[in-house]
């Protein structure tokens, strides 16, 4: 029988186990950071509760679960419909089996003096801001609510969205790589009962969106001038520019250590 597989034969099992592996990486790193992955954890449960209803022979528990099991297509359909879309979507311009990389190391510092210089003349000023920056994470969603600008990210056109009175200064604005994507986009609020009282909308939604995805957020208050940071469900309050600088460079730089690829994060929680 082993005699019959070939060289060829060997060579498509391999490469058709890689392609798999390949695909299901791509939809991990697709609903990393989401509420979908807590769907995921609902649905493993339900399958292990299916083959252990039919292993201790519990009939009834079992045709439930295989109830559940047949149509639970549809339900993920329409659960899992913003993720699928998201898929379909990079399938479309190419870049499911792409790289989510781009940008080189001196964009990435340029674009974080952008933000910097950005974040400080409108704190001096108390002009109000909301600045999400799109990492694994998609954002689609979120982009969709607010005016496409598809623009190139700098301080000056960063600063000019956010001038009180102007029709894109509500909501946030949405930053992938170097492009500001939309302006003027609806963030989910959080509903942690613990957020300080002090704090208004634009913290509480600067913090909703780091609980639901791996954005990092930078809010600017209007009433105080502050600058803080959101990211990974921390609010990193009242921060320097050098505090400012730090988090950004760690929350944008992927950190090899050891030949990890993890985001590595910097600087410590502040509740000044």
């Amino acid at each position: 029988m082993l005699e019959e597989v070939t060289i060829l034969d060997v060579i498509t099992i391999i490469v058709d186990i890689v392609l798999v592996a390949y695909v299901i990486y791509k939809l991990i790193m697709i609903i990393r950071g989401t509420r979908a992955v807590q769907l995921v954890k609902g649905i493993t449960v339900i399958l292990a509760v299916w083959f252990l209803s039919g292993f201790l022979g519990l009939n009834t528990l079992q045709f439930i679960m295989q109830q559940a099991v047949t149509y639970g297509l549809l339900a993920i359909i329409i659960i899992f419909q913003p993720e699928l879309r998201r898929a379909l979507e990079q399938l479309g311009r190419g870049r499911f089996f792409s790289s989510s990389g781009g940008e080189n190391e001196q964009e990435v510092k340029e674009n974080i003096e952008h933000l910097i210089n950005a974040s400080k003349y409108m704190g001096k000023r108390r002009i109000g801001a909301l600045i999400t920056l799109e990492r694994d994470t998609g954002m689609s969603d979120y982009v969709e609510t607010g005016i496409a600008m598809n623009a190139k990210l700098t301080s000056e056109l960063l600063i000019n969205v956010f001038i009180p009175n102007t029709p894109l200064h509500d909501g946030a604005v949405i930053i992938k790589n170097d492009e500001i994507l939309a302006a003027g986009c609806y963030l989910p609020l959080s509903e942690n009962p613990f957020i300080s009282k002090e704090l208004g909308t634009r913290h509480r939604a600067a913090l909703g969106v780091s609980e639901v995805s791996d954005a990092i957020t930078i809010a600017v208050s209007e009433e105080t001038g502050s600058i803080s940071v959101a990211m990974e469900g921390d609010l990193h309050r009242n921060v320097d520019e050098a505090a400012l600088r730090k988090l950004l460079v760690n929350g944008l730089f992927k950190q090899e250590n050891g030949g990890s690829s993890r985001w590595q994060w910097g600087g410590k929680k502040k509740n000044g």
